[in-house]
């Protein structure tokens, strides 16, 4: 790239595990973070990070974790030249912590960046895999990626996955409420190992909720949202998560889980049903925290990369 001539890369929020599907089943929606990347000259100066959103607090340092994924991609690659000096500008959409993925958004931002910069031309599964290597999982990284729904099985040296398109007529709500839950608090609550009959569990739910969604059976996806893995731990961490997911089961939610690691939740509902989003929300005042209820549209495309300039 020149000196000077930006990038930008728009970056989808996800969720992930999708009920049974812990740690491998994610999709992405349309909501977005951005950032714009360009290469600088002056002298001395090696890093520039502006923040768009004043709402969120950033690092504006080396700590930033699309700068670090920069970084990794160099390191990775085997590029002899360090990362050259480079100005970052985020305009962040995507909530911090509330399970949507917006760790995810900014690893995979820095990685599309950073081969975009480097001309190394990076096919789209070995960005997949490096995006997951860095998360540890590929539920959010890879529909981040990819766009749709993605199911994912990471190994040491590769990510087989598959992408799958949402079925017309699944609509999605989201309930994010007003306190964080940071990831590393969600998986440290975990236990190290489960029953057996817990492990059997998900497994029939996830292979369930894969083909509920190939086939449209809508009406499987009540069962194909059930878990035992994560989300019967976690409920103590996020206040009314049970009460929630009882309001929107008895107002015609066709499914229900915990986005991610928390705390905000996806609900699955007909498309036609006009009024699901308002009747959730008149039980919203009955929560001992603040929710909020919004439309989620997935995304089918994934990230995108472009060669343009911040709009003035």
């Amino acid at each position: 790239m020149k000196v000077n001539e930006l990038i930008h890369v728009r970056v989808p929020a996800t969720t992930a595990n999708m009920g049974p599907g812990f740690d491998c089943i994610g999709m992405a929606f349309k909501l977005y973070n951005n950032l714009w990347v360009e290469i600088i000259n002056d002298a001395g100066v090696n890093l520039i990070i502006e923040n768009k959103n004043s709402g969120f607090r950033l690092p504006l340092n080396e700590n930033n974790l699309i700068y670090k994924s920069m970084k990794r991609f160099y390191a990775e690659t085997g590029i002899d030249a360090r990362i050259p000096p480079v100005k970052i500008i985020q305009d962040d959409r995507i909530p911090l912590t509330r399970g949507l993925g917006s760790s995810a958004a900014c690893v995979v931002g820095g990685l599309l960046a950073a081969n975009e910069l480097s001309g190394v031309k990076m096919p789209k599964d070995d960005l997949c895999f490096l995006a997951a290597a860095i998360e540890g999982h590929p539920d959010n990284s890879a529909p981040a990626i990819l766009g749709g729904v993605v199911i994912g099985a990471l190994s040491e040296k590769k990510l087989d996955y598959i992408k799958l398109v949402p079925p017309d007529g699944l609509a999605f709500a989201c309930l994010i409420p007003d306190f964080k839950l940071p990831t590393a608090k969600a998986r440290k609550i975990l236990p190290k190992n489960v029953p057996m009959t817990d492990a059997v569990f998900n497994v029939s739910r996830a292979a369930l909720m894969a083909a509920a969604l190939i086939n449209g059976r809508f009406d499987l996806l009540g069962a194909a949202t059930d878990d035992r893995l994560h989300q019967p731990y976690r409920l103590p961490l996020v206040p009314d998560m049970d009460k929630l997911f009882y309001f929107c089961k008895i107002n015609g939610a066709r499914g229900v889980f915990l986005s991610g690691a928390g705390p905000s939740i996806i609900a699955l509902y007909d498309a036609g049903d006009a009024g699901f989003m308002e009747r959730i929300e008149t039980h919203l005042h009955k929560t001992r925290q603040k929710w909020k209820i919004v439309g989620l549209e997935p995304d089918n495309d994934g990230a995108v990369v472009k060669t343009e300039a911040y709009p003035s």
